[in-house]
């Protein structure tokens, strides 16, 4: 009985192993895993969208890019690293900012970063952002002829956090930047009146009136211009309607501090695609950059 008893285990026994390789259907599925991943095959520069990554911080790290037609491989060619915002999508942030039509015209290349969860983190556990957008800009000039002098971040909502961030904590790497919906609130400096740029970054941002974070957003931005010592201009209105104004400042470093404001408006992206405003962020900011490089 007891050898009966064995055989029938055995045969259980082998039955599961089977199943378990119908089930899996190939041999990555059963393969082990702790063995190293498989690299991403090798994207040539080339116009078109794309899906880039490198490892960092031990992970793999993805993101979204857009070549325009126009685009050349050798050919020096600006950079906009755009962030999404908390739970949204880099395919979410294409949507509503409209970045890649503009950059099919004005022939500059998109980048859009995929945060590990459900928002970019300046925790090491958690991706390291400010570094790994570091080292996606690297990339970026090494392999696809990014201009180091013209690269340039913009970001929604909690992404426009991590870009005022990267203002302030990567100027080496950024011209400008341009948060959309965001404040400048990240990170436990951000309350320091050191806190700011160690070289000039140009700053344009777009604010909510009826945003619910919008009390945040002016402290933040009137923070920035604090540091910075900045002297802050008149609003002007940007329409007959009187929906949207505009205020410049200037700042003794040589940046321009670029606000407007758009009544009406809550937590949103004001462009064609976005919030229907009489500014459309995207073509104002990209005009912003492109009179603005690194020194």
């Amino acid at each position: 009985m007891r050898s009966v008893g064995r055989s029938i285990l055995t045969a259980i026994a082998l039955l599961a192993i089977i199943g378990t390789t119908a089930a899996c259907g190939t041999e990555d599925c059963c393969a082990d895993p702790g063995a190293p991943r498989a690299a991403r095959p090798a994207v040539s520069p080339a116009p078109g969208d794309h899906t880039l990554a490198i490892d960092w911080a031990g992970k793999e790290r993805t993101w979204a890019l857009h070549a325009p037609a126009g685009y050349r491989p050798g050919a020096p060619t600006p950079l906009v690293v755009a962030l999404h915002g908390t739970d949204q999508s880099p395919e979410g942030l294409r949507d509503i900012s409209g970045l890649d039509a503009l950059a099919d015209t004005e022939g500059f290349l998109v980048a859009y970063p995929k945060a590990l969860d459900k928002q970019f983190s300046r925790a090491t556990e958690q991706g390291d952002d400010i570094n790994f957008v570091r080292a996606l800009v690297d990339k970026m000039v090494k392999e696809w002829s990014v201009d180091p002098a013209r690269v340039y971040a913009t970001g929604f909502s909690s992404g426009g956090e991590l870009t005022y961030a990267l203002g302030v904590e990567a100027p080496e790497v950024f011209a400008a930047i341009a948060p959309v919906s965001g404040a400048f609130a990240a990170g436990p400096a951000a309350s320091d009146p050191n806190y700011k740029p160690g070289r000039p970054v140009g700053l344009i941002t777009f604010i909510g009136r009826e945003d619910r974070n919008s009390t945040r957003m002016y402290s933040g931005l009137s923070r920035w211009q604090k540091n910075l010592n900045c002297t802050v201009g008149t609003p002007a209105w940007v329409d007959g309607g009187r929906t949207v104004n505009r205020t410049s400042s200037t700042c003794p470093d040589g940046s321009q501090v670029v606000d407007y404001t758009v009544n009406g408006m809550g937590h949103a992206w004001p462009s064609a695609s976005g919030f229907p405003a009489a500014v459309d962020a995207t073509t104002a900011m990209w005009e912003f950059f492109a009179a603005t490089s690194r020194r």
